[in-house]
């Protein structure tokens, strides 16, 4: 049976905006915050440090906060997370699902219609939750893809709705704006706590917004 995931706040780690704190500080913060879910992501890691963290990250989540990884399925597997996030450039949705079996949580990004058609074009149950964007131009991703805006994310969600997938939306997502976003289940972010000086207090102010 596939874990519990609350997709409505969700934030995607990020080792070098956390600095000086760590990266398990800020997920603990944040968690008392109001984030739901959290997915560990650090393109710079190696796999061991990738593991390592994920180990550290899950150790200061409490029960019912999912717990993804970023593209490496064994460490996913090896550190006992909830799931694992892919990108279009990342390993195949289908393949990844064999690989992790039935019980864990898999996410995909989609960035435009076409992208969105492939996920919905999958086996069911081989997606769980879509993260679509991005919303905004962000430098956090540069190379994440031209900007879908608050009505081109409504319309991928609404999609992913339809086909009772989990959605949620990316990509220069801060509390200013959240409240633009419809048709998504939730809101995933990464410099908006990451880098804020008190991450419980944006992580509190991100959820009365999509609380709204």
């Amino acid at each position: 049976m596939r874990s519990a995931f609350d997709p409505t706040l969700y934030l995607v780690t990020d080792t070098a905006l956390s600095r000086p704190r760590t990266v398990p500080d800020v997920v603990r913060a944040a968690v008392a915050g109001g984030v739901t879910a959290v997915q560990v992501r650090d393109k710079d890691a190696s796999r061991r440090e990738l593991y390592e963290l994920t180990l550290a990250v899950r150790a200061v989540l409490p029960p019912g906060v999912a717990l993804f990884v970023n593209d490496a399925v064994d460490v996913a597997l090896l550190a006992g997370a909830d799931g694992v996030h892919v990108g279009q450039d990342d390993l195949p949705p289908a393949e990844v699902r064999a690989l992790i079996g039935p019980d864990r949580l898999l996410g995909l990004s989609a960035g435009s219609p076409a992208e969105m058609a492939a996920a919905l074009a999958l086996p069911p149950g081989t997606v769980d939750v879509v993260g679509i964007g991005p919303v905004w131009s962000t430098a956090t991703k540069p190379d994440a893809g031209a900007a879908l805006g608050p009505a081109g994310v409504a319309a991928l969600g609404a999609r992913a709705r339809a086909a009772g997938l989990v959605s949620v939306a990316i990509g220069g997502i801060d509390a200013g704006n959240a409240a633009a976003l419809g048709a998504v289940d939730g809101v995933c972010v990464v410099s908006a706590i990451c880098a804020a000086a008190d991450p419980a207090a944006a992580a509190r102010g991100l959820r009365a917004v999509v609380a709204r």
